[in-house]
């Protein structure tokens, strides 16, 4: 088991003049719903709870819990969503790059110390915002952390709400639109709906079904 996460990091580029921002994705690899990315800026004057952890390591009741301490507590909370539709256009990387530019871009933050992205992965476009990218920052840094917190939370909550409700037929709510053996064979059976990622669906069904 990984040790709790600390600000540690955060507080020694906040000693540099720069502010940390941690950016991460939810639902790159699923086959159907948007790709969500998140920025956020932690309060370094608080301590964190040891449940800010990759969202991969939580429960959903945790993984909740710590998205509404997040909210509450966070200097800046920011989401950037790319739909299905750009996924296809554009491939899933470049896709996920947008999201996580909007994220950043909606950021509100003023007069602050300059900006320093801490980026979850190997690779990222640039920014005007100086960047660092970090393999399994998720699991390394607090802010990729809890970045990784609300991406994956409002990720979930819209497949298993909103779009569950659309597309009853095929059960979001279980498998949030990820390539699960049960949603595959449901693609399958019913066909292709408006939220699929077609160009993720080449190995299921035939090209005059897409």
């Amino acid at each position: 088991m990984l040790p709790p996460l600390t600000l540690e990091t955060e507080r020694k580029h906040l000693a540099g003049s720069r502010l940390v921002v941690g950016v991460d994705e939810a639902g790159r690899g699923a086959l159907a719903g948007p790709v969500v990315a998140a920025a956020v800026v932690l309060n370094t004057k608080i301590e964190i709870p040891d449940l800010i952890k990759d969202s991969k390591q939580l429960s959903p009741g945790a993984r909740q819990t710590m998205a509404e301490w997040i909210y509450s507590n966070a200097l800046f909370v920011s989401l950037g969503i790319v739909q299905n539709d750009r996924i296809d256009e554009v491939n899933i990387l470049q896709a996920t790059y947008d999201a996580m530019h909007q994220a950043i871009n909606g950021l509100k933050l003023g007069n602050n110390k300059r900006p320093y992205l801490l980026i979850d992965g190997n690779r990222f476009r640039k920014h005007v915002y100086e960047h660092e990218c970090i393999v399994k920052g998720d699991t390394l840094i607090a802010s990729i952390a809890a970045a990784s917190i609300i991406a994956k939370t409002h990720r979930d909550g819209l497949m298993s709400d909103q779009e569950n409700l659309r597309f009853p037929q095929y059960l979001f709510h279980k498998h949030k639109g990820y390539g699960t053996r049960k949603h595959r064979e449901l693609i399958i059976e019913h066909g292709v709906c408006s939220i699929h990622r077609r160009t993720f669906l080449r190995n299921i069904l035939p090209p005059s079904a897409l």
